[in-house]
């Protein structure tokens, strides 16, 4: 599970690797995450652009989410895979301002609230009854 941090049941949001199932958004997000901090560590933008990648790159792939756990949409891996990329893009960029400014309020914004989003919609979800 350590590889994949998925039930059984939801190894369908996996891909095999091996003999190891790995989470399928996993996959996609944390190397190209790495590789846009790698390419944007020093980058000094102006601000609006970073608030820009930073709020609106991780959006849909929130929606997502939020669909999914209301049962508005049905998991789709390739619909994940593609709501993922920009996530990564934001979170690359998230991670260069991170390292540059232990405190910024962008990103701690921004993980903070898309976090609480996140995980109000998984525990509401997850107590909606079955249908």
């Amino acid at each position: 599970m350590w590889l994949a941090h998925h039930y059984p049941e939801d190894y369908d949001r996996c891909v095999v690797i091996g003999r190891s199932h790995v989470c399928r958004r996993c996959v996609v997000l944390y190397p190209i995450a790495a590789v846009v901090m790698v390419l944007t560590l020093g980058w000094s933008p102006p601000v609006a652009l970073d608030r820009a990648l930073l709020v609106l790159l991780p959006l849909p792939a929130l929606v997502e989410l939020v669909l999914e756990q209301f049962d508005v949409l049905t998991y789709r891996p390739r619909r994940q895979v593609l709501v993922t990329i920009p996530l990564a893009v934001a979170l690359g960029r998230g991670f260069a301002l991170y390292l540059d400014d232990h405190a910024s309020l962008l990103f701690w914004g921004v993980v903070v609230a898309y976090s609480a989003i996140g995980f109000a919609a998984v525990l509401i979800g997850s107590r909606r009854p079955v249908r």
